[in-house]
Order: C-alpha cells, then sequence, then structure tokens
C-alpha cells in the first residue's frame, strides 16, 4: 500500500481498481471525467493490470457494452455525469429487469449548481424510477469505501447500482492509502451461460418486476441493519449543554434534560456541511453562554431504498426534523412517508417548507444560518412552550430578530425581507420569544457577518468566453456573414461551442441537449420553411448523438445545415479522444472515422470543408453549403488551441487604427482590448484597440477582420501548415443506387465541395477510379498535414492505413 494525495475521482477510480473492476466505461462529463482517465493512466503505467478501459461513443453504448461483459462474470464500471445517465436510460431501465452476471456499479456525478450542466436533477430521483440502488457519499473517503460496497451489493442481488457523488466529492482531494498494483478480478470459468433470463420477452419482464421489488425490501433491510452497508447511515446525539428543557419522549414529557426532541437529516455532501455547521454552532454557543438544544443526526448514505428501520430509530421521540440535501426533496419525502405510515408526531422541516434550499449546493454558512432558526423555533426558553414540547408558541407582532438576519445575511434563502415572510410558512414565522436575546440564529448570523469582507461595490463581470485563437469563432464569424440577408435560425448544441450565443457572435439561438440541435432545426424547417436553418455541432458530439438526427434529415429531405466544428478532441471535458481521433485509451491507435466518410454514408449530397482561420475560404464554402437544397453540411476542421503550440501574436499598427473597434466587436476575441486613452494620427481621440499578448494565439481572424490592415502578423492560418488535400474515396459499395457523390479539393485543402457524378449501377470506387485514372486503394483518405483525419499514422506503401 502507499498513501497518496488524490482527487475524489481519482480515488473512486483505485477503489474500483482494488474491488477487481474488469472493464471500466464511459462518456466524458464534468464532473465525472477523471475517474476514467485515472484507471486509463494506471493501465498505462502497469499500475492495474487486468482490465479495459475505454471512452464509448456515448453513454448508451458504455451501459451497453458493460452489460455484456458484466453477464460474463465480469465487474464493470459505466461512469458519466447526470445528463448523461437520461442517453444509458433505455439500456439501464431494461438491464435492470434483466439482472446482471458479474458486478455492475453505474458512477453517476450530479452537477448542484449547475456548474457545468444543463440541469440539476438527482439522481437519487432516477434511481427510484428505475428501481436501482443508490449510495451517496458524503466524503471522498465514504465514498471510496461505497464503491467497494457496491460491487458486493450487485453480485448479492445481480443488480445495477448506483453511486452518487457530486461536484464537492468528485472535485475534493484527501490523503488514501492505495494498492500500489491491482488485478482484475479472475472470470469464473465458462463465461456466459446462455439462459432464457437474458431475453426481455413480457413474460421474463414481468418476472423481472417482481424480483426487482423483492430485492428491494431485502436490500433496505440490508441497509439498515448488514454493517457493511449500516455504516453509511450513522445516528449520533449532540447538544444540550447546560440545558434544561421539557421534553415529549414516547409519549410521556419531562423525560430527561439529555433526551432530544428535534432531529437532523442529511444526506450526501451535506452531511459534512451540516456537522460542520453544528460543530460551529456548538462552539460558538458555548463561549456565548446560549444553550444549544439536544439534538439527534442522522446521515443518510443510503438513500435508495430508504433504510427506514434506521429512520425509525432516529425518529423516536422527536417532534422536529429539518432535512438537508442536494438536490431533491428525496429525504424529507421519505421521512414525511415513514411518520404517515408509523403515525409518528413528527414534524418535516426541509424544502417543502421553505426552510431549506430548494435548489443549487449547500454550503456549511447557509445551513448554519437555517440551524440556528430551527432550533429557535422548536426549543422551550423558561416558561414559555414551544411546538418541541407540544405547546404552542406566542407570535410577536413585530419582526423577530432571526427573520431580519436572515434576511439581511441570507440571500439564498430570501433576496428581501418581505420575500424572506413569504418564503417561511406562517406556522414557522410565529415563533417563541428564544429569538431575542439567546437566538442561536443571531449568533450565527453574527459569526457569518464578522467574516465579511464587506464589499459593497459591484463585482466585476467574467462571462464564459470562448479563447483566443479558439477555431469555432472562425466558424460562428463565417456562417453569420454566409447568412446576411437571410433569416435564419442557429441551433447550438452541448460544449464550447455553446459559448456562440453570446455577442458578438450571436450565432446560437437555441441549445437543448446533446445532439439535439440537428433535429430541432428540422423542426423549425417544418414550421418555418422559409427561414434558412443551421446546425452547429461538435466531433465529439458528431459520434456521440448527431448521426441518428442526420440520417433523419437525409430520409425525410429536411433543408438544412449542419455546420460541424472539428477541433480534433473533446475540448469542454478536458481533450478527451473521440472515434475521429483514432485514438483509444488502452494505448492503441486505430483508423479515425472520419467525419465526411459517415456523412456520405448517411447520404448527405453536399459536403463542404474550411479551415475555419481562413476567413474568405470558409464564408464560400458556408455559402455554398447553405445554398444547397436538402441536407447540406459544412465542415470546419483546424485543432483547439491546447492541442498545439501557440503562434506569434498579432500586433496592431498604433498609426494605422483608427479605433473604429471593429475587432472587438465582430469576432469578440478576449486577445484583443481597447484602451480609450490611446492616440494615434487615425484614431484621433477615440482611442485604439490593442492585443493582450499572453492571451493571443497567433491565429490571423482579427487581421482579416480589419478593414484598414491595422492588425499584422499570423502568417499561416492559426499557426498550422496548409496541409496536402484530403482526397475522399468511398468504400466500393455493391449495393450503392443513386447519384454517387463525390468529393473534389483545392491546392490548399481551405475549400471543397461535392459534385454529384456518376451513373447509378456504378460503385463509387468505378466512377473515382474512371475520373483519376489511378486504382481506388492508391487514393485512401491520407493527409499528412497537423489537422488532417489520419494525421501521424503510418501509411503503407499503396497509401492505406497499417
Amino acid at each position: 500500500m502507499v498513501k497518496k494525495l488524490l482527487m475524489g475521482n481519482e480515488a473512486f477510480a483505485h477503489a474500483a481498481l482494488e474491488a477487481g473492476v474488469n472493464v471500466v466505461a464511459g462518456y466524458p462529463g464534468t464532473p465525472s471525467s477523471e475517474l476514467v482517465e485515472t484507471v486509463a493512466k494506471l493501465h498505462a503505467a502497469g499500475a492495474a493490470q487486468d482490465v479495459h478501459v475505454e471512452w464509448s461513443t456515448n453513454e448508451k453504448a458504455a451501459l451497453e457494452m458493460l452489460a455484456g461483459a458484466s453477464y460474463c462474470g465480469a465487474r464493470v464500471l459505466f461512469t458519466c455525469k447526470q445528463v448523461g445517465l437520461n442517453v444509458a436510460s433505455d439500456a439501464l431501465m431494461s438491464l435492470n429487469y434483466v439482472g446482471t452476471g458479474g458486478g455492475c456499479v453505474l458512477f453517476v456525478a450530479d452537477d448542484p449548481g449547475p456548474i457545468s450542466s444543463q440541469t440539476e436533477q438527482d439522481t437519487r430521483r432516477f434511481g427510484s424510477f428505475a428501481k436501482v440502488p443508490v449510495l451517496d457519499p458524503a466524503t471522498p473517503e465514504q465514498g471510496f469505501a461505497m464503491m467497494k460496497a457496491a460491487f458486493d451489493l450487485s453480485e448479492r442481488y445481480h443488480t445495477p447500482v448506483i453511486v452518487r457523488p457530486t461536484t464537492r466529492i468528485n472535485h475534493a482531494s484527501t490523503f488514501f492509502e492505495v494498492a500500489e498494483e491491482t488485478h482484475g478480478r479472475p472470470l469464473p470459468e465458462g463465461g456466459f451461460q446462455k439462459d432464457p433470463k437474458w431475453v426481455i420477452f413480457p413474460k421474463r419482464a414481468y418476472e423481472g418486476h417482481g424480483e426487482i421489488n423483492r430485492r428491494l425490501a431485502q436490500i433496505a433491510w440490508d441497509y439498515a441493519h448488514d454493517p457493511a452497508f449500516a455504516q453509511f447511515n450513522e445516528v449520533f446525539e449532540g447538544g444540550g449543554e447546560g440545558e434544561t428543557i421539557g421534553v415529549v419522549q414516547n409519549g410521556v414529557e419531562g423525560a430527561g434534560a439529555s433526551a432530544p426532541a428535534v432531529g437532523i437529516v442529511a444526506g450526501g455532501v451535506s452531511a459534512a456541511y451540516a456537522r460542520e455547521a453544528l460543530s460551529l454552532i456548538e462552539a460558538q454557543a458555548s463561549r456565548a453562554g446560549i444553550p444549544v438544544p439536544r439534538y439527534r443526526f442522522m446521515a443518510v448514505g443510503t438513500p435508495y431504498p430508504f433504510p427506514a428501520e434506521t429512520a425509525a430509530v432516529f425518529a423516536e421521540g422527536l417532534t422536529d426534523v429539518i432535512v438537508f440535501e442536494e438536490l431533491d426533496s428525496v429525504l424529507e419525502e421519505e421521512m414525511l412517508k415513514l411518520a404517515g405510515a408509523r403515525h409518528l408526531p413528527l414534524r418535516v422541516h426541509g424544502k417543502l417548507t421553505g426552510e431549506a434550499n430548494d435548489r443549487g449546493e449547500n454550503t456549511t454558512e447557509n445551513i448554519a444560518g437555517r440551524l440556528g432558526r430551527f432550533f429557535d423555533r422548536t426549543r422551550t426558553v423558561g416558561s414559555i412552550p414551544s411546538r418541541a414540547a407540544g405547546g404552542t408558541s406566542t407570535c410577536s407582532n413585530k419582526s423577530s430578530l432571526s427573520e431580519k438576519i436572515g434576511s439581511e445575511l441570507y440571500p439564498i434563502f430570501s433576496e428581501s425581507a418581505e420575500s424572506a415572510r413569504e418564503e417561511v410558512p406562517p406556522a414557522a414565522r410565529c415563533s417563541s420569544e428564544a429569538e431575542g436575546a439567546g437566538s442561536l440564529a443571531a449568533l450565527v448570523a453574527s459569526i457569518i457577518g464578522a467574516n465579511n469582507l464587506g464589499y459593497d461595490g459591484p463585482l466585476p463581470v467574467r462571462p464564459p468566453v470562448l479563447c483566443a485563437g479558439c477555431p469555432h469563432r472562425g466558424s460562428f464569424y463565417a456562417v453569420k456573414q454566409a447568412l446576411r440577408g437571410r433569416e435564419a435560425v442557429l441551433c447550438g448544441d452541448i460544449g464550447c461551442y455553446t459559448l456562440g450565443n453570446a455577442q458578438p457572435l450571436d450565432a446560437v439561438d437555441t441549445c437543448l441537449c446533446m445532439g439535439a440541435g440537428i433535429t430541432m432545426a428540422q423542426g423549425f424547417a417544418v414550421a418555418e420553411p422559409y427561414k434558412k436553418q443551421v446546425a452547429f455541432v461538435g466531433d465529439s458530439t458528431f459520434f456521440a448523438s448527431a448521426m441518428t438526427g442526420i440520417a433523419n434529415a437525409v430520409y425525410n429531405g429536411h433543408d438544412v445545415t449542419f455546420a460541424i466544428l472539428d477541433n480534433a478532441t473533446t475540448a469542454m471535458t478536458g481533450s478527451q479522444p473521440h472515434p475521429g481521433t483514432g485514438v483509444t485509451l488502452m494505448g492503441e491507435r486505430r483508423r479515425p472515422i472520419v467525419i465526411e466518410e459517415v456523412l456520405h454514408g448517411l447520404g448527405v449530397q453536399h459536403i463542404g470543408f474550411a479551415n475555419p482561420h481562413s476567413l474568405e475560404s470558409s464564408v464560400a464554402a458556408a455559402r455554398a453549403a447553405i445554398d444547397f437544397e436538402g441536407p447540406s453540411a459544412i465542415i470546419f476542421r483546424a485543432p483547439c488551441i491546447q492541442l498545439k503550440k501557440p503562434d506569434a501574436p498579432v500586433t496592431i499598427d498604433a498609426d494605422t487604427c483608427t479605433g473604429c473597434k471593429k475587432c472587438i466587436t465582430s469576432i469578440g476575441c478576449p486577445g484583443i482590448g481597447f484602451d480609450e486613452g490611446l492616440r494615434g494620427p487615425k484614431s484621433g481621440g477615440r482611442g485604439q484597440a490593442f492585443v493582450d499578448t499572453s492571451l493571443c494565439d497567433g491565429c490571423g481572424l482579427c487581421t482579416q477582420v480589419c478593414s484598414f490592415n491595422a492588425i499584422q502578423g499570423a502568417v499561416g492560418f492559426g499557426g498550422a501548415v496548409p496541409a496536402e488535400p484530403a482526397i475522399y474515396a468511398p468504400n466500393p459499395d455493391p449495393f450503392q443506387t443513386g447519384p454517387i457523390p463525390r468529393v473534389l479539393t483545392d491546392e490548399m485543402n481551405d475549400f471543397q465541395e461535392t459534385e454529384i457524378v456518376g451513373e447509378p449501377n456504378e460503385t463509387p470506387g468505378e466512377v473515382l477510379g474512371a475520373a483519376e485514372g489511378v486504382p481506388v486503394a492508391e487514393r485512401i483518405v491520407h493527409s499528412e498535414g497537423p489537422t488532417g483525419p489520419l494525421a501521424g499514422l503510418p501509411l503503407s506503401e499503396e497509401g492505406g492505413v497499417r
């Protein structure tokens, strides 16, 4: 064993490897991506033996591949973020009915905030919907233990199991003792055993549903009683120092000062926040001589199926419970169900009562403030009975101190005093006189307020923006220029290029989910045929979820243009490879899947190419594709700036710059700024543009935008040497019918488009062979330039890929 400082995702990878995982697959998505990358690094270094790891084309492909391996008895691990589970849901729903062989764990990272996602959906809800057990770690250390336990649970009941960390767990770092070398668990002898149970006919599904319902009840019992899982549902008591309060315990009043009347339930990372908040409250209350009510705490690490037996023991004798969780009211609703089913005199507070965040992340400070108010409202002070004591509370005509403080210092809870009164239920606003001098809420607010730096000015705005030199900027600008004078709808997609919606580019009108822009554009084409529809999609997303939509456009003849932004990587989530790169996580290089070949195979009859850093040719290529009637495509191909060395930054000639700001208002590159204090012979007192040399990548787009040639530099587009022409030769298909498309190229590979030639009875190979006078084998896609689809691959003497 060796001690290492690991990010949460890295630790999860080590835990899975130590559990003997055999196959790991997923699709990149923040905050989950580092797990797969860690497994790949350990495998490449020889530390992780007997494991296969891959980035799959999308989440559905990953889970289905893993299901097959699981049927053979392999332990498998699936990874994605919360929206990725939507893509895999078709496979997951049926897989749970059929059952699994080897342990099948789904590592699904939720993103409260959301920090880098389209939604804040709660995977605990998905687990309940799919009837799949869920584990929800409060710390990276607990997640490490849960990962190992999840494989055991999966094999015990032949069910998929979800481990659901959230962003702060995924990206927190701490020290772990991990194995220096791991080995995949040996597969059972005999491998896959043929059995009718693996085929999900209606009868099998009916039987499987019964199996699911029975095992969920058994798993809930395990969560409460099996030490391997009960450890994740900790219950303890605290508070009450120096306090003499009346409580109701087992229906008998005055059971003792140590008997708590209030409880706190927390799940996931919120349990860690709540424990820290309680420590803060108790420490400061002790110094101030303010009593903290006795409380009972339950940290729920197994939210589904809910450990009702543990919760029932926790709730015994309590009158009020507050629940903290991210993101939905899952645990709160379970506590309400428990109270109703067992007729408990329990009031449950949380999201549904406006006493906990209804969205976004929780924090220690926010929970501390809410706990202070909760304690004030439910405790007994002196002779005034509180609701916690089973009596009635007095309601002051003036606003309570905690309410005032809450409205001023807890904007997440309420943005104004009035909205605070609206969010807090009337019953909660009628609190006891405990909210006066001995108020815990006031104490907590004063502590948190003391840590406030007190800056009242506006914070600097830092909107998300495409990187300086990003090839997508030129692609968006070229399409907008090609569309001048035409009504159009520009459909976007998920990736860096979503940022094309920002001014001044203003080139993304819609963005729904991965691949949706491709098919949404077709809907716009049907409803508003007088407008031109353009759908932007990245190269990774093209393979993940765009091809089906393109097939639909060809099949139904929709007049749309697909702008494919090929920067040779999955840039947004950390520059992971994809099928178009030919690079795999197992260290092998294969012939890349060429986007234009796929488009031709799907029947797209016009495909143009452009280097987006070359403005004139990009506009021409975009215009040709847009003018084509029917489905068409334009591939903008240039590498992400993270994949290449920057070229020399451009310079601005102060004697030529007129201060017109076109370089700024046209493309919005962060590498160009404007100084109103600069003066020049052409700019007068208007100020002048300047280049931030620390950001400029030397792409040269701005040199082509400037109307006065005031920006100089950038020899070669984007620092890339012009590549040899890429000659497209589709594979001969004896069943090809209809006109055959052929790709023509110019000398600089900056602009290519298709031309329809050939007869219906000729194969593509025959047509191209006759046109070029050379055998097809010598004209397989071949480009040695830095952006070519086969860049760096060894070529045979015949021109093919080894």
